[in-house]
């Protein structure tokens, strides 16, 4: 199901953008998840990078540790103020998510660790039994002349001064433990 808002009549230049998909908890649709993030960011004139490799790395956390044969999980994204925030609930939330440092050796391991250097914000939340939510906010600039959020943006990681530009508040956190990089 793909819903996408815009609340023009509410607050003039202003459009809330929001997009949720139900995938199979596969290699396959972790893939799937991949692939739709970037194309619906690419409609909203938003860059892909580096949200589209966070949502890999959520959404292959969801096959990997969250999987429950027969239960598909969910991939949402949505962008309000300057803040594009995405999620991923899975139908495993008696597993928190932590992130760990891997040896040199293993191939696998490290996608928490690169949701962490590539996000604003990230953190989870317990959903309805059995689920729970893994988050990551990136922040978003505006280009000069470009609409915000129905022209065009740019998501970046970045610098101090950019981010107290705005003076905005992150999105609320979901219930549970956050992280954030400062």
């Amino acid at each position: 199901m793909n819903q996408e808002t815009a609340a023009s009549e509410a607050q003039p230049g202003y459009s809330f953008r929001n997009f949720s998909v139900r995938l199979s908890p596969t290699p396959r649709g972790a893939r799937l998840a991949r692939l739709l993030a970037a194309e619906q960011l690419r409609s909203w004139g938003l860059p892909v990078d580096p949200a589209r490799q966070v949502v890999a790395e959520l959404a292959a956390n969801a096959v990997t540790h969250g999987r429950v044969p027969g239960r598909d999980f969910r991939l949402t994204m949505y962008v309000i103020g300057v803040t594009l925030r995405i999620e991923v609930t899975d139908t495993c939330g008696d597993v928190p998510p932590s992130p760990q440092r891997p040896s040199d050796e293993t191939e696998s391991g490290r996608g928490l660790l690169l949701v962490e250097a590539l996000a604003d914000r990230w953190g989870w939340g317990p959903g309805l039994r059995p689920r729970k939510t893994v988050w990551a906010e990136v922040d978003v600039v505006p280009e000069p002349g470009g609409g915000c959020f129905g022209g065009v943006g740019a998501l970046f990681q970045g610098t101090q001064e950019r981010k107290n530009w705005y003076q905005t508040q992150p999105l609320p956190p979901a219930v549970g433990p956050r992280h954030s990089p400062e």
